[in-house]
């Protein structure tokens, strides 16, 4: 196995990739040099070039990676499957957001709303931007806005009182104090997104790669990715 295996991994994981990651170097001796950010970011960084040994990004990105020849054959997996969730700092009110109208009035009442900005490449920022056009109310939540780097500053700007509610997945508000995640997204809102791995076809380590992905799928994990908001896909 190489020295090291360099992943590039959208933020929607970190929780799971880090730990276990961590995990994996101290039972075998291996270095990852593991770097998060944003789905569409990471995969721009590998259509301008950058090779990576690992990739992990939402499942349309990891799609059209393949489709460009960028992907290794037949080592796309599936890792888990995320939630979009909403919260809103711990100790606060809590909205009514049980029907996709009361969710629209929660957004309506708000002085400030935390989502990921869509031109940082987020997953949840761009699906976000969407369902406030479908809702009649992109205008109005925008002139509130405080659009984040990613999800885990979506958390942190809830958690600090910079936003009164805020979207994001729910694997990116579990890890953050002083944040309570009130329910996910309501009725047809609801929103899922599949997150997975594969080798780069231009991987240096591909054997660290297979070994880190096979740590990342180990059965015995399933119930730490269910802890963390990440549904084992597995």
């Amino acid at each position: 196995m190489a020295s090291d295996t360099k992943v590039l991994s959208a933020g929607a994981v970190k929780a799971m990739v880090a730990q276990l990651g961590a995990e994996f170097e101290k039972a075998t001796g291996a270095r990852l040099n593991i770097e998060f950010g944003t789905a569409g970011a990471q995969r721009q960084r590998i259509e301008d070039g950058e090779i990576a040994d690992l990739v992990i990004l939402s499942e349309s990105h990891i799609a059209a990676l393949d489709k460009r020849g960028l992907i290794a054959p037949g080592t796309i997996t599936d890792l888990g499957r995320t939630v979009t969730g909403v919260i809103v700092p711990e100790g606060a009110a809590v909205p009514d957001i049980s029907t996709p109208d009361a969710f629209k009035q929660a957004l309506l009442d708000a002085r400030s709303v935390a989502y990921t900005d869509p031109k940082a490449g987020g997953s949840g920022g761009i699906m976000f931007v969407a369902l406030l056009e479908r809702l009649g109310i992109a205008d109005a939540v925008n002139k509130k806005a405080v659009l984040c780097k990613g999800g885990f500053d979506v958390s942190a700007a809830v958690a600090e009182g910079r936003a009164e509610i805020g979207t994001t997945f729910v694997s990116e508000a579990l890890p953050v104090n002083g944040v309570n995640v009130i329910g996910t997204l309501p009725g047809d809102l609801h929103n899922t997104n599949t997150y997975t791995a594969a080798i780069h076809a231009r991987s240096t380590a591909p054997d660290g790669a297979r070994a880190l992905l096979k740590a990342l799928t180990d059965p015995g994990t399933r119930p730490r990715w269910d802890a963390a908001g990440l549904e084992p896909a597995f």
